[in-house]
């Protein structure tokens, strides 16, 4: 299998890049703008690319016509970013993307499109199922939810390209998925990581770690190890039983508070020798969300998904709790403490 990654050396495509590699035999085709989490990664089956997405589109198109699935992951996911760049938000996330998936309408070429727990927004469901629930976003002044909707513009194209053209396709929706690499120190330093890097990297460098409005909103953390589990049934699809489903790929049993979650990797990092001195003088102070995100910011209070595709598709259930997850991760980000990286 030849599979093409598009934003390969992100979060999810670096650590998705390496699995491939490490487990299987297919071939990677990988593409992004940098080369800092595969940077030294060589392996018969790999080949990376660097490029600008906007404007490589017969390298992609070329790329498309020889894979056999397609996974676009190129995109924003911090609310800092899409707070604060709007319009950049939109090109990225929905126009990039939607040439693309014509790409792969056109070569008639599988597409697995990550999707968003996002989309969902505000919706009233206690629990988010992928085929029944509104997908519920707030009014034009809060820019929060422009990614939202890009993304569930995308998922509604896509599901039009099957229907009108035969598109094969997968969506997944990701619910806070957690690990080494989502995102970099510098956007800590700037207050625009997410979860667990900017908690911790506020910790290390002595600043409080803030919870916006108080943490009490619930996020379903999921570890990228139990994630790389699920994507791997769905790229290789035996029978085709991904074809045309929505995935909601998250942990329902890791659904805490972000107040649960700071409380959780400050006591963890206590456990490390090397992080307890500073865990031992951290802070945790609250601040409202306009004070931290500015005035176009809204929030969804709780995520917590169905699984029931996931699991009755393909049999994959999450492992790995919320404590395993702060404490395999912070034991990763060791090195990188060691040599001095965290400023």
């Amino acid at each position: 299998m030849k599979v093409l990654i598009l934003g390969a050396d992100g979060f999810i495509g670096s650590h998705l890049t390496e699995r491939i590699l490490n487990t299987t035999d297919w071939k990677v085709v990988a593409f992004d703008y940098a080369r800092r989490n595969l940077k030294g990664l060589k392996h018969p089956n790999f080949t990376f690319k660097k490029g600008d997405i906007f404007k490589a589109d017969r390298w992609i198109e070329n790329q498309v016509k020889e894979a056999d699935v397609v996974l676009p992951l190129v995109g924003v996911a911090k609310p800092m970013y899409y707070i604060k760049k709007p319009v950049w938000t939109f090109e990225l996330d929905f126009e990039q993307n939607l040439k693309v998936v014509r790409m792969c309408v056109k070569h008639n070429k599988r597409v697995i499109f990550p999707s968003t727990s996002e989309v969902y927004g505000m919706s009233p469901d206690k629990v988010l199922n992928e085929e029944t629930s509104p997908l519920m976003t707030g009014p034009i002044n809060k820019m929060r939810w422009i990614y939202s909707c890009g993304k569930q513009m995308m998922d509604r194209v896509i599901a039009a390209y099957a229907q009108e053209q035969g598109l094969k396709y997968t969506l997944i929706r990701p619910f806070n998925w957690v690990g080494t690499r989502l995102d970099t120190f510098e956007d800590a330093k700037h207050r625009a990581a997410r979860s667990i890097t900017q908690m911790f990297y506020d910790v290390v460098t002595g600043r409080p770690l803030v919870l916006v409005n108080g943490g009490e909103q619930r996020r379903s953390f999921t570890y990228i190890d139990d994630c790389l589990d699920a994507l791997m049934l769905i790229i290789e699809n035996k029978g085709g039983k991904a074809d045309g489903k929505i995935f909601n790929i998250g942990n329902p049993k890791n659904n805490h508070s972000i107040k649960e979650l700071a409380y959780t990797i400050v006591e963890t990092m206590k456990e490390f020798k090397e992080y307890k001195p500073m865990a031992d003088k951290a802070q945790i102070i609250v601040q409202d969300a306009k004070q931290y995100y500015g005035g176009t910011y809204q929030d969804a209070q709780d995520r917590l998904p169905s699984i029931d595709n996931m699991r009755n598709t393909f049999g994959w259930e999450p492992k790995i709790s919320l404590k395993e997850m702060v404490r395999k991760t912070l034991a990763l980000y060791l090195k990188d403490f060691k040599k001095g990286k965290i400023k």
